[in-house]
């Protein structure tokens, strides 16, 4: 069956069953693997893109559920000003050891800075707490979400 998906301002149409995970679209149809696969479950982050701007886990996503919604993942966020702040401040504070889960961490994190532009520590606790780092870099990632958010007060809330 044909299914047309939105993806990172394309239009992109693969012949998959709509059952088929958003994740396994994104990989093994388009070459996307920046979104990675951890669990399968939805239960560790690693697999997070964004849909209408909510952050949600690609292999509980089927394609079928998709519909006109847009997806962006990854290989895009750094196009928009929070994607491309958050991984200046990721590379800033030498965030990422292993780096496997980094992505899926900071499209959760682009996620909540849309919605809450100044998040507090607790703000971003409860919105990266679906998202596990086996290296516990749990520290850094907070104080990247932090910076970020800075630098868009700093440059007088621009988005």
């Amino acid at each position: 069956m044909a299914v047309e998906l939105n993806i990172n301002g394309r239009t992109e149409r693969i012949e998959a069953p709509p059952e088929m995970p958003l994740l396994w679209a994104l990989r093994d149809e388009l070459g996307l693997v920046g979104t990675k696969f951890g669990c399968g479950a939805g239960l560790c982050g690693a697999c997070t893109v964004h849909l209408d701007g909510a952050a949600v886990r690609a292999c509980q996503t089927a394609i079928g559920d998709v519909g006109p919604s847009k997806i962006v993942t990854i290989e895009a966020i750094g196009d928009t000003d929070i994607g491309a702040r958050l991984q200046q401040a990721w590379l800033a504070l030498d965030v990422m050891q292993c780096g496997y889960c980094q992505a899926g961490q900071i499209m959760s994190a682009a996620a909540l800075l849309n919605t809450k532009p100044a998040p507090d520590e607790t703000d971003i606790d409860d919105a990266m707490a679906g998202n596990l780092c086996r290296c516990g870099t749990y520290t850094r990632i907070r104080a990247a979400i932090l910076k970020a958010a800075e630098r868009k007060a700093a440059a007088g809330g621009a988005g």
